[in-house]
C-alpha cells in the first residue's frame, strides 16, 4: 500500500532557498510515501487581520479531499519523536491513508482549520518561519522513512 501525503501551505513565492530544500527531500521519498505541495495565497493584508486568518483557512479547507486525515501544525500542538512519527507514518501507508498537513501563514491557522485537523503537531515550541516548516516537515518525513526502512539516514 502507500500514502498520499499533501502539505498545504499558505504562501507563495517562496526564496529558491526554499524551494530547493523542500524539493530535495520531497525527491528521496520513495513513492509509497509520496509528498505533493499545494500552496495557498496569502490574504490581502489590511486592517482586518482576522479576517485574512479567516479567508486563508476557507482555501486550506476548501483544498481538502473529504477523505483525508488532517494534520494541523501548530505551534501549541503535540510534540513527536522520529520513532513516533516513523510508526505514524508506517500506519498511514500500510493502511493506505490519504494525510494532509496543514501550514497557515504568517498569522497562523484559521480555528475552522484546526477544528477540522484530527491531530495538532508541533515540530518545536519554538515559533518557526512559515517557509521553513515546509523544508522541516519534508525533512522529518524522510527521516521517518528511512527510518521505517532501515536507511541510516535516520541516524
Amino acid at each position: 500500500m502507500s500514502a498520499r501525503l499533501r502539505l498545504l501551505a499558505v504562501g507563495t513565492r517562496m526564496p529558491g532557498w526554499v524551494q530547493e530544500g523542500f524539493e530535495d527531500y520531497r525527491k528521496r521519498l520513495p513513492r509509497d510515501c509520496a509528498l505533493e505541495l499545494r500552496e495557498i495565497a496569502l490574504a490581502r493584508r489590511g486592517a482586518d487581520v482576522a479576517r485574512g486568518v479567516r479567508d486563508e483557512g476557507e482555501a486550506l479547507l476548501a483544498a481538502l479531499d473529504d477523505d483525508e486525515f488532517v494534520v494541523a501544525l501548530e505551534v501549541g500542538g503535540r510534540m513527536l519523536s522520529t520513532p513516533d512519527l516513523a510508526t505514524r507514518l508506517g500506519s498511514w501507508r500500510d493502511e493506505g491513508q490519504r494525510v494532509a498537513f496543514l501550514v497557515g501563514g504568517p498569522e497562523g491557522l484559521a480555528e475552522a482549520c484546526r477544528a477540522r485537523a484530527r491531530e495538532q503537531w508541533s515540530l518545536s515550541r519554538l515559533t518557526l518561519p512559515h517557509p521553513l516548516v515546509r523544508i522541516l516537515l519534508a525533512e522529518q518525513l524522510y527521516r521517518a522513512w528511512s527510518l521505517l526502512a532501515g536507511h541510516p539516514y535516520h541516524r
